[in-house]
């Protein structure tokens, strides 16, 4: 049974890789495999066709085959975050609901680049609310280092008062702690209702973003025990539990945030854990080479040395 998204989503919510053949070609058998991966990692839910799955590299056709074949083995037990974004109203509508039809607990909408001002913003998400309908739960993904357009503090209030089908914000606004310190001050200053908040940029500002008041992380870093652990133990009030651990990882995930390289690390990562079976990056993409190959052996041997240490930094396996 398709579970929908809600205001009380929490967690880890991993963007997913991907997965691609070495002739470029869609891999499915990689896609059961890498759901495998996730799941058996203990992640809260999942998110398809995100800025780091390349969702502008695949037809329409394609898109739809990897969600569905990706719906098909999470089999309802984890819910997944579809996005949807497009240039038009009419082409983003249509993909949303092919994938709520397929299983998806709802979609993830990005500002299209261009908008100007705060009433640009409002009366944009305005038009994909209606376009979408109430029925559809949506995922507000506020990047403005992606496509330039800033979300307001008080453009998101309105947003959420007006429209109950908004049920998170996707926070990766740069400096952005002031910003989700506010909207929750602010929301629970004024009895507004509550949304869920996950925070992306890889993971970078995970620790500050939880005390902040972040509900979790939809983030896809290739080593998603670490973000579900560290989730764990900040709930139970392990702050220097989860900031030991997190730590230990920061090299290497520092590392995946590689503008315009991080991409690559990151499948190749989960081509060696044996969740992918290539780190294909379709065109236009990139290749690692062999200087690239040997610092990733030596971040990997390290993090694999600090694990193995005190038993405080240890991950639940």
């Amino acid at each position: 049974m398709t579970q929908r998204l809600t205001e009380r989503a929490s967690g880890v919510y991993t963007i997913s890789a991907t997965p691609f053949a070495e002739d470029g070609a869609l891999d499915l058998e990689s896609t059961d495999r890498l759901m495998d991966f996730y799941l058996g990692h203990g992640v809260h839910g999942i998110t398809l066709l995100g800025i780091m799955g390349e969702a502008p590299k695949l037809t329409e056709a394609e898109s739809l085959a990897f969600v569905g074949r990706a719906l098909k083995r999470l089999d309802g037990r984890i819910p997944a975050v579809i996005g949807v974004s497009q240039a038009g109203l009419a082409p983003l509508g249509q993909l949303a609901r092919k994938v709520m039809d397929l299983g998806a607990a709802g979609v993830m909408v990005a500002p299209t680049p261009g908008l100007k001002g705060d009433k640009g913003v409002y009366d944009y998400y305005a038009q994909v609310f209606r376009e979408l309908g109430p029925d559809v739960p949506v995922v507000l993904q506020d990047y403005p280092q992606a496509n330039g357009v800033f979300l307001d503090v008080e453009v998101f209030h309105r947003l959420v008062e007006a429209f109950p089908q908004l049920v998170m914000l996707k926070h990766e606004d740069a400096p952005g702690l002031s910003k989700l310190s506010r909207v929750r001050a602010e929301s629970a200053a004024a009895g507004r209702r509550r949304v869920s908040i996950l925070i992306g940029n890889g993971g970078l500002y995970y620790m500050q973003e939880l005390q902040r008041g972040a509900d979790g992380a939809m983030t896809g870093y290739a080593y998603p025990e670490m973000l579900v652990e560290v989730h764990r133990r900040f709930v139970a009030g392990d702050l220097d539990g989860a900031e030991d651990l997190y730590d230990a990882h920061l090299p290497l995930l520092k590392h995946e945030q590689v503008p315009g390289f991080g991409l690559l690390v990151r499948k190749e990562i989960l081509r060696r854990r044996g969740a992918i079976a290539s780190a294909k990056v379709r065109p236009p993409g990139g290749q690692m080479v062999a200087a690239d190959l040997a610092e990733l052996d030596r971040l990997i041997r390290r993090l694999e040395r600090r694990l193995a240490e005190p038993k405080s930094i240890k991950a639940v396996a």
